[in-house]
């Protein structure tokens, strides 16, 4: 199938909304954003070895590419609406590119998320999306406002994608509650949009829980002190890892799409009356405090540290 004839087969399945003037089909896409929002933007790239295994399926593919941006706008708080997509494919499969297209709509089809346009090119394969948010101003969560004194939360569990991509590059028997958060990571959007006023600030997990808290602290002139018995973890991942192993891939290993965030010391009342009304599990995991970096204790009360604190590309 040639080029255009897979744009068209894209745009047949695609559904629109409301502010979408113009969407696939043209050289640009027109859209309205509404009165008194500003629009938040994110965009995201997933390469074949690098961001899933290349056994991953189409679907599974399509779901995460989407889900990865869409964490990015629920740690802004933002409300997701559009999207565009940009497909490296090696040969043109339309078998391939219906399954990809089953995950990555419904996922859109969750969220009110309309696909607007975007490009097709040969090429290794890689997965390129950009979505477009709204937010009304001043609402926005940010990772320069922590503060001293705040708690530290994370939502759901920690450490559950990084095990299933362990038992991949292993070649191991995998789990399958484990590749599931590898390969379809919930994006956190209500509890995003739940948290605006509340929390201080908030990022989403993807290098790692101490990579990605350590942005937060360093961008807003902090640290943090986290407790490493109150990471929370499944059930999968307490039957799978022991000690150390565990903890390392709950601090250290990323994939998890999860939210950290930050709030007022005092507001844990407020807080699980939010995540209650998400739908989804909060956790309580330490502090900030005044000086910088990110320093880990175990239940003695001395510090803890893994082999690596997250992952870096070029690193």
């Amino acid at each position: 199938m040639a080029e255009f004839a897979l744009i068209d087969r894209i745009r047949a399945r695609v559904a629109n909304r409301g502010d979408v003037i113009l969407g696939i089909g043209d050289d640009a896409a027109l859209l309205q954003v509404p009165a008194g929002k500003h629009l938040v933007v994110a965009t995201d790239t997933l390469n074949a070895g690098v961001h899933f295994p290349h056994d991953t399926a189409p679907a599974d593919i399509g779901w995460k590419s989407l889900a990865v941006n869409l964490s990015d706008l629920a740690a802004m708080a933002a409300e997701p609406a559009w999207c565009t997509l940009s497909l490296s494919l090696p040969e043109s499969d339309t078998g391939w590119l219906d399954g990809f297209l089953d995950g990555f709509l419904a996922l859109a089809a969750q969220h009110r998320v309309a696909l607007v346009g975007g490009d097709t090119t040969r090429g290794p394969l890689s997965v390129c999306v950009t979505v477009h948010g709204f937010v009304e101003p001043g609402r926005a969560l940010l990772r320069t406002t922590a503060r001293a004194g705040d708690d530290v939360w994370v939502s759901g569990t920690l450490g559950d994608a990084a095990a299933a991509l362990d038992h991949w590059r292993l070649g191991t028997a995998h789990d399958e509650v484990l590749r599931a958060r590898l390969d379809r990571p919930t994006p956190r959007v209500a509890l995003g949009l739940a948290l605006a006023g509340t929390a201080h600030a908030c990022i989403d997990i993807s290098d790692g829980l101490m990579a990605d808290l350590g942005h937060v602290c360093r961008a807003s002139g902090v640290a943090a002190e986290l407790d490493l018995e109150a990471l929370p973890a499944s059930e999968a991942l307490r039957a799978a890892y022991e000690g150390e192993q565990r903890h390392a891939l709950q601090a250290a290993g990323g994939d998890d799409y999860e939210l950290c965030f930050t709030a007022p010391a005092g507001s844990l009342d407020d807080i699980a009356r939010l995540a209650a009304q998400a739908g989804t599990a909060v956790t309580w995991i330490g502090r900030i405090v005044a000086g910088e970096g990110v320093q880990v204790f175990d239940a003695d009360g001395q510090a803890w540290l893994p082999s690596k604190v997250g992952y870096e590309h070029f690193g």
